[in-house]
């Protein structure tokens, strides 16, 4: 059974930066895109970030292309999201997600439960 379990979010500033982390198990990870999703309160959840096989492509949205990076430890199955300049509207709970290829959309095989990211102003 696939488990992804979000960690890192919390409560912060604008301005400033938060690391989320999503542990996954139950499956080959390395062979698995992931990806971030967000959803804020009477909004869609929308494509954040997604990161390749072994970390060399990365995909971003454009509201968070130069303030956002995704990283992963294949070794660890934990794939990461540095989230810095936070603006009240990146407050959102984010999920992390896994799929087999690349896609912008939400049609992810597995999801983890969120973490909720709030940024005060």
């Amino acid at each position: 059974q696939v488990h992804l379990v979000e960690s890192g979010g919390g409560l912060v500033q604008a301005g400033g930066s938060l690391r989320l982390s999503c542990a996954a198990s139950g499956l080959t990870f390395s062979t698995y895109f992931m990806g971030w999703f967000r959803q804020a309160p009477g909004k869609e959840r929308e494509f954040v970030i997604s990161i390749g096989w072994s970390g060399g492509s990365t995909y971003y949205a454009d509201s968070v292309k130069g303030r956002f990076t995704i990283s992963r430890d294949n070794a660890k199955n934990t794939v990461y999201l540095q989230m810095n300049s936070l603006k009240p509207e990146d407050t959102a709970v984010y999920y992390c997600a896994a799929r087999k290829r690349h896609t912008y959309s939400s049609d992810y095989d597995y999801w983890g439960q969120g973490t909720q990211v709030t940024v005060s102003s």
